[in-house]
């Protein structure tokens, strides 16, 4: 917890865009939008703001955020590799991972560390091997789901449209399982995290490079961005932003790398932030 928790910096120039993670960041340990988050999220948007949510969750995730997703209802998924049009249903960009690296990818952990479990996500569902034990990402029934060993899938139609590779070790602490699969397998993916599963994109897709092209087709800069995040897989993100913050709560690595903390996200810790800078803007 930083010693400038909660304080606002004001940044140099005049902010456009909110782009905020959701959990463990904008969502409370239950996974909802508190009614002070979502009345300042309403407020930022009437005072000339754009909120986009920026997540490695996938597409058929966003419902539990459909109220508040803002009059563009557009939200970056999949840590970058999906950009969703949350009102429409309708996936609008994806950058999945090329099939060869993904099986690269596959073989180069398996190697490694052969106890490692692997998942799928893809535009219509979810895909993993049977070892693959986790309630983290797929616990939503009514999504379709195979199970087949992780070469058999890749083989398959799924593996033309992987937007993330999950893996799951069953005793490796999760940053030594990060820093492992990197070194091995780094120049196949994105490697990083934001829970005890490693997510995996296509090589030069983040949230940072996602949402700095969605911008770019608005003519917003970083330095119009205020970005908030929690986790390894924020971390692009919030050294491209011209202003971030890290939420108290995040991850060592997140604090030590951000300059500007906000409260924690059960806290309201964004909404706190958000509501300083509406104030600012109308000074």
């Amino acid at each position: 917890m930083g010693e400038d928790e909660g304080v606002t910096h004001a940044p140099a120039v005049r902010p456009r865009i909110i782009a905020t993670d959701l959990d463990g960041t904008l969502l409370r340990s239950d996974g909802t939008v508190s009614a002070r988050t979502e009345a300042a999220l309403a407020r930022a948007e009437a005072a000339g703001l754009c909120i986009v949510f920026v997540t490695g969750r996938p597409p058929r995730w966003m419902e539990a955020v459909s109220a508040v997703i803002g009059p563009h209802g557009v939200a970056i998924c999949s840590n970058g590799a999906a950009v969703y049009d949350v009102r429409r249903k309708e996936l609008l960009t994806s950058l999945p991972l090329r099939r060869a690296d993904a099986v690269a990818l596959v073989r180069a952990l398996r190697t490694e560390l052969p106890e490692v479990g692997f998942a799928f996500e893809y535009p219509e569902g979810f895909a993993s091997e049977a070892r693959y034990d986790s309630p983290i990402w797929d616990d939503d029934s009514d999504a379709p789901r195979l199970i087949a060993p992780a070469e058999e899938l890749l083989a398959s139609a799924v593996g033309d449209q992987v937007f993330k590779v999950l893996a799951r070790h069953p005793t490796l602490e999760p940053d030594e399982f990060m820093r492992r699969a990197r070194a091995v397998a780094g120049q196949y993916a994105e490697i990083t995290r934001s829970s005890p599963l490693l997510e995996m994109s296509a090589t030069g897709v983040s949230k940072a490079t996602t949402l700095a092209r969605w911008c770019a087709e608005r003519g917003v800069t970083a330095e119009e961005v205020v970005a908030f995040g929690d986790m390894p897989n924020d971390l692009p993100m919030l050294s491209w932003a011209g202003t971030a913050y890290a939420v108290a709560n995040a991850h060592p690595l997140v604090l030590a790398a951000t300059a500007n903390h906000a409260p924690d996200h059960d806290a309201d810790g964004v909404a706190e932030v958000i509501d300083q800078v509406v104030r600012t803007l109308a000074e």
